[in-house]
């Protein structure tokens, strides 16, 4: 004990934290009857410099385990060691004085070592370790805050961080890194987005796969298998084990902040790497296995899956939300995170007892959260286990993804008949879901493509899904995709068939981005990225997941196309308004807020179950906005004749016309032209005027 000296710990801040001359250490866990804390001189050490035990009597304060070790210094690595209860089956403890265990408030993390195969044989393998961060106030953001866009001004971007620059085309510095992203932020601030929204960046267990994927030498991309919730994903860092890597992201975050743009993280609080009772102990397992997951009641060995991922995070058990409300708060105060989206969201409403609870505490004390109070609470309203929630999650601030926009657009757009009333409830805020309880229409986050299913253009492109390359038989992903290869499936020459999946994708974007709501984009769509009919890519780091930055050469079209339609949207604040529609007409203007229509002016046809067709006239909310007009017509060979609604003052003006080739299917306000008083129409197109 040479080199360190021990004195009586804190019990805050948890985790191994630089304070002075050493470093406190401290962690959770009610049932453990003794615990070791290990010291490594550097992460790559195979064996500890010292172990530390902890007295139960001077190191425990309730149940926080807690020690301060003089002599500590940043870039130090540490482990812990609990004893206790093992009787599994009986009362659901995993204690295993042999096993080192991970801090679940790890804020940097070593896995180099890491064999998840071997873990879960050998307790004595090689675990992950903790690396002792430099000091987390030691960080200038030069005056810098979180963004402040109203939710209803919000356009989200669904990014991979290694996925948006890993291609060799993206001639990126630090390719597949956060740095990486800080290079591409002319061509996001080009795009017209307000916010990113990350895949998963926190650290997670990349080779958490199956067997067939195994076997194929493939990995977890996406990152939905957290094992730490306070550290950042080693292979996101260009150096990962300097003491200050995380100011990586923050320089990042800044940056991004810098240039007007947003950052939301997707948070993985419904499962973790640790898996089912097959599974490796990593920590939670070994440190509060009872606690922190639901335990069969009739076999506690055994994890009840909500999930699809092999256990269930009790999140309404106290410990457990205290680690929650702490953890993304520690994003938001030391890493000026401007919100947050939950995979499988609906975890989170069910009690300790399995069953969905609408007062769920962890919910609510989220939604109430003065730390928390300016971040976005988005959700994944449903769950592998048959609960789905979208319109009804619990809370007022909670946006959720709308799956039911997903779903009515694609169908739509496809030339699916019948869909006229629903679509126009969709489009307009999915007033039906939200209204009644007293939501606004910026609680739907409309979206049509994410990273869980086609890209926009393999919508277009591919009837089927094609995952054999992720090892599992094909048998992976959802078969049902609503969407349409147009005559070929997959890659062709045939130019009409192209020309056709062009437009159709213009279709999708052009009413993703005139629907009340907030809308999100899936990187790469702007420029009709293709995974080769890929609905499931979730272990493919390769081309197939990658941004093919030549297609913005390629199809610049589409770029531009969006980029417009982005702009569009910024004119015109009655589609990022915070009440819904009413159908009442303004004062001083020629139309309601919003007049429905058919082929026929103000005739919207709601009760033809054949119909392909619908328009819409939304009046401006300030005085500054012009009307503006959209027809849709998804029929397969039939135009449509239509009339304009007549105006007081002014004339219509074409904005947009998915049917005319580039320059003209989107034209800027200041080269727009009369339109007269009809118009035709064509099929499978979308149709914008503006009043002026």
């Amino acid at each position: 004990m040479a080199q360190f000296e021990i004195k009586k710990g804190n019990r805050y801040p948890l985790g191994g934290v630089c304070i002075g001359d050493g470093a406190n250490f401290c962690v959770f866990s009610r049932h453990a009857t003794s615990m070791e804390l290990l010291i490594y001189d550097s992460p790559h050490s195979l064996a500890p410099v010292e172990r530390i035990p902890l007295d139960p009597q001077e190191n425990r304060d309730f149940f926080f385990w807690n020690i301060f070790v003089k002599g500590v210094k940043p870039g130090m690595a540490y482990t812990w060691r609990a004893d206790g209860p093992d009787d599994t089956r009986i009362s659901g403890f995993r204690f295993n004085r042999k096993r080192q265990l991970l801090c679940p408030w790890a804020r940097v993390v070593f896995d180099r070592f890491w064999q998840r195969e071997e873990a879960k044989k050998n307790v004595l393998a090689q675990p992950i370790k903790a690396i002792v961060p430099s000091c987390l106030e030691d960080y200038d953001w030069e005056g810098d805050e979180m963004v402040e866009y109203p939710p209803q001004d919000s356009i989200i971007y669904e990014m991979h961080v290694r996925g948006f620059t890993r291609h060799p085309s993206s001639l990126v510095l630090n390719p597949g890194t956060f740095k990486g992203v800080v290079e591409k932020i002319p061509y996001l601030k080009e795009l017209g987005i307000t916010h990113i929204e990350f895949l998963p960046i926190m650290a997670f267990d990349q080779q958490d796969v199956p067997d067939g994927p195994r076997s194929l030498g493939l990995k977890n991309y996406w990152g939905y298998s957290p094992h730490s919730f306070f550290s950042l994903h080693p292979a996101y860092l260009v150096d990962p084990l300097r003491p200050d890597c995380i100011n990586e992201f923050r320089d990042m975050v800044k940056a991004l902040h810098r240039a007007g743009i947003g950052v939301i993280l997707d948070i993985v609080f419904n499962h973790t790497a640790e898996g089912g009772d097959d599974g490796p102990v990593i920590n939670f397992k070994g440190l509060s296995n009872r606690e922190f997951y639901h335990l069969d009641p009739n076999d506690r060995r055994k994890y009840r899956d909500f999930t699809g991922c092999g256990n269930t995070v009790n999140c309404n058990h106290p410990q457990v939300m205290f680690f929650i409300i702490e953890c993304l708060e520690y994003w938001v105060k030391y890493f000026h995170i401007d919100g947050f989206r939950f995979d499988l969201a609906s975890v989170l409403a069910r009690g300790e007892d399995g069953n969905p609870m609408h007062h769920a505490p962890v919910i609510w004390s989220l939604e109430f959260s003065r730390s928390l109070s300016r971040a976005h609470l988005i959700a994944e309203a449903w769950d592998a286990g048959g609960l789905y929630q979208v319109g009804g999650f619990p809370g007022y601030r909670w946006q959720e993804w709308n799956g039911m926009y997903r779903d009515t657009v694609r169908r739509f757009i496809r030339g699916d008949r019948g869909l006229v009333g629903e679509l126009a409830t969709r489009i307009s805020g999915s007033s039906d879901l939200y209204a009644p309880s007293g939501r606004a229409p910026f609680n739907s986050i409309n979206f049509v493509t994410c990273h869980d299913g086609f890209t926009l253009f393999d919508l277009v492109s591919y009837e089927r899904k094609h995952n054999e390359a992720n090892g599992e038989d094909n048998k992976d992903g959802t078969d049902e995709n609503f969407s349409c290869n147009y005559g070929v499936e997959g890659e062709t020459s045939d130019r009409k068939i192209n020309g056709i999946r062009h437009r159709q994708a213009k279709n999708f974007m052009a009413t993703l981005l005139c629907s009340v709501g907030v809308p999100m984009l899936l990187a790469g769509d702007e420029v009709l990225r293709t995974q080769k009919g890929n609905n499931n890519a979730w272990c493919q780091d390769n081309e197939i997941s990658w941004f093919d930055w030549r297609l913005l050469k390629k199809n610049h079209d589409m770029f531009r196309f969006t980029k417009k339609m982005i702009a569009f949207r910024k004119r015109h604040p009655s589609l990022r308004r915070k009440q819904f529609l009413t159908g009442k007409r303004l004062p001083g203007r020629d139309f309601p807020d919003i007049a429905w229509h058919g082929k026929k002016l103000f005739e919207p046809q709601w009760d033809e179950p054949d119909s392909r067709f619908l328009g819409f006239t939304m009046s401006g909310i300030t005085h500054e906005e012009w009307d503006f007009h959209v027809l849709l017509n998804m029929d397969a060979d039939e135009s449509v004749e239509v009339e304009l609604p007549p105006l007081s003052t002014g004339s219509w003006h074409l904005a947009v016309d998915t049917c005319n080739t580039p320059p003209e299917d989107i034209i800027d306000p200041d080269n727009q032209r009369p339109a007269g008083q009809h118009y035709v129409v064509r099929p499978r197109s979308v149709v914008i005027f503006e009043r002026r």
